[in-house]
């Protein structure tokens, strides 16, 4: 029963955690808008929740892993969470500081994720009630 559960549940759970995971660089874009030569990081979500998915099939930002060729050698830490390739934010206004964060943009992504959030978080919760019903008396 469990595991029905969470094969009902993965795909909320992964599309939440990668909408968390974006909204933590969003937010760090915004809190080093002024950091000089500072690069403001997004990700592809679409991209990024097929690739946590699984469906490789035809996405055009699969990475490839760093092989270890020797017993000395260290994992990678990834700057790859979630198999969500980090992308750099265009430059519309070049700044002399080269800090390439438009505050803008970076807030405009950040609500929108935020409203993705909640509607998804509202997703779950009736999935949830259905649920809960499908097995109350």
């Amino acid at each position: 029963m469990v595991s029905r559960i969470d094969q009902e549940t993965n795909f909320s759970q992964t599309a939440l955690n990668l909408r968390a995971y974006r909204q933590e660089l969003l937010a760090s874009n915004i809190a080093n808008a002024d950091t000089p030569n500072f690069k403001a990081r997004d990700i592809d979500f679409k991209t990024a929740l097929a690739g946590a998915l699984g469906n490789s099939g035809s996405t055009s930002g699969s990475q490839l892993a760093l092989a270890q060729t020797a017993p000395g050698h260290l994992a990678a830490p990834g700057g790859n969470r979630f198999g969500a390739p980090l992308q750099y934010r265009s430059e519309y206004q070049s700044s002399v500081d080269g800090n390439t964060v438009n505050m803008d943009i970076e807030r405009a992504a950040f609500a929108e994720n935020a409203v993705q959030t909640e509607a998804l978080l509202t997703f779950i919760r009736d999935k949830f009630k259905e649920m809960s019903a499908a097995v109350s008396p």
